[in-house]
């Protein structure tokens, strides 16, 4: 009885994941009302998930505290959630969902790799979740926000020199510092300082002195990063520019010039750096050296390889795959709950790219456009590296799958990305409101004879 149920869950929670999946693109097709229908089905389909998950777990660890840790989740979600709605009539509620199935997957996979961490990650996700509880206020408030481009800038490159210059090593890369105990990843919380720096010298203007001024911090920034050896981070901070770069300019020389400068800068930091090197020939042959340079990436295929269409919880070994619950999850995620589960996991991430391209094509102002593009890109460039990474398909960059990795620093910075888009959301749902209000309030031939004077 006892198997049929696992066998069941396993099919079940993919059901559930993959119609989660469709009402996520089938949002964009319908009006309001049915949209807050598929928003409610969404939660309750992301809710009969989780239970089923940790049912799977809480079988085979046979642990109270497995329990206990679901019904804090489930307090949490439901909190979040209903809180959210409450306070910000304006939400965008895909996007809120969305974190929260991103939130929920990574907690059913650290669960299953190491218990402790998961529960590390949950306190850090209430901390995230309550102190960036007031960001879509502040977007629409605080009039400073696009006035003061240097302090992003100049603080962006202070904490990245910090790190390059006192940071703790981690697998060849200078990534961290430590502060009385506490790790923390600059460049995850710069990431988003330098967009808002991005966008507000371009809002000013884009004539040549500003875009090269601009440039050549931005530049400053990459090469701060490559001298820490952090390429991972550089590539996402080189193509976020560049991206921005064109929607402010419409510029592809301006792009073209940009884009070869990295192709070169890629080549001499493959000379430069030994574990650049390495990193390379493992993705070009992992084979060679399987016990060594080629192990993480060869565990990776190996578990991707087993976890076939839809494996189940605890019938992989995930746990041979160096690092996994940080730079690998999507690995770990591919075995144990297949390789439909693991594509549905990549649509989820490319909805929200596409939530945050629409909401910055709605944005009227320039400033609040390239926030919303260039966070988005930022997203989206640090999806496709980590999935490109665990699946061979471009070099390792130790760059983490967001929301669903473990790490405080990231989980911080997601939140506060989350956030700000929300804010932005907000902004264009209150100007349609206020719209509609005035429209209803005077009479169209009003309206004109206003306009004629």
């Amino acid at each position: 009885m006892l198997k049929m149920f696992l066998d069941g869950a396993r099919y079940l929670m993919l059901f559930f994941m993959g119609m989660y999946t469709y009402l996520n693109f089938r949002y964009f097709g319908v009006d309001e009302e049915e949209q807050a229908d598929i928003c409610g089905r969404q939660v309750r389909y992301m809710f009969v998930l989780h239970l089923l998950a940790y049912t799977v777990l809480l079988v085979h660890t046979q642990d109270g505290a497995v329990a206990l840790f679901y019904g804090a989740q489930v307090v949490f979600f439901v909190c979040y959630i209903f809180l959210s709605r409450l306070f910000y009539r304006y939400v965008s509620r895909i996007l809120l969902n969305n974190m929260c199935m991103l939130l929920c997957v990574g907690f059913i996979m650290l669960t299953r790799l190491d218990f402790e961490k998961a529960v590390r990650q949950f306190v850090i996700v209430v901390m995230a979740a309550a102190v960036t509880w007031i960001i879509p206020l502040i977007i629409d408030k605080v009039l400073l926000l696009e006035r003061i481009p240097w302090i992003y800038g100049i603080a962006g490159v202070v904490l990245l020199a910090a790190v390059c210059l006192a940071g703790n090593t981690s697998f060849g890369a200078q990534l961290s510092l430590t502060i009385h105990g506490i790790s923390l990843q600059p460049s995850e919380f710069v990431k988003i300082l330098f967009v808002f720096f991005v966008a507000t010298m371009f809002n000013r203007s884009v004539s040549r002195r500003q875009v090269a001024l601009t440039t050549v911090m931005a530049a400053l920034h990459v090469l701060i990063l490559v001298l820490s050896r952090d390429l991972g981070s550089a590539l996402i901070f080189f193509v976020t520019y560049l991206a921005m770069l064109y929607v402010a300019t419409s510029d592809w020389k301006l792009c073209g010039v940009g884009l070869l400068s990295g192709c070169g800068a890629a080549v001499l930091a493959y000379r430069l750096f030994a574990h650049v090197r390495q990193r390379v020939f493992a993705w070009r042959n992992p084979w060679a050296d399987i016990d060594d340079t080629g192990y993480q990436i060869t565990q990776s295929l190996f578990a991707i390889g087993t976890g076939s269409w839809f494996l189940g919880l605890y019938e992989g070994m995930p746990k041979k795959i160096p690092v996994v619950e940080k730079d690998f999850i999507f690995a770990a995620v591919s075995e144990e709950m297949g390789a439909l589960f693991a594509l549905c996991l990549i649509l989820i991430c490319l909805g929200c790219f596409l939530q945050f391209v629409m909401i910055a094509g709605q944005m009227l102002v320039m400033f609040y456009k390239l926030i919303a593009f260039g966070l988005g890109v930022m997203y989206l460039v640090q999806v496709f590296l980590t999935v490109g990474g665990v699946t061979k398909f471009i070099p390792s960059t130790g760059v983490t799958l967001p929301l669903v990795s473990y790490g405080g620093s990231s989980l911080f910075s997601t939140f506060i990305l989350f956030q700000v888009i929300q804010g932005l959301y907000i902004v264009i749902r209150q100007e349609e409101a206020a719209d509609l209000a005035e429209m209803e309030s005077h009479p169209a031939g009003e309206k004109s004879s206003r306009k004629d004077r």
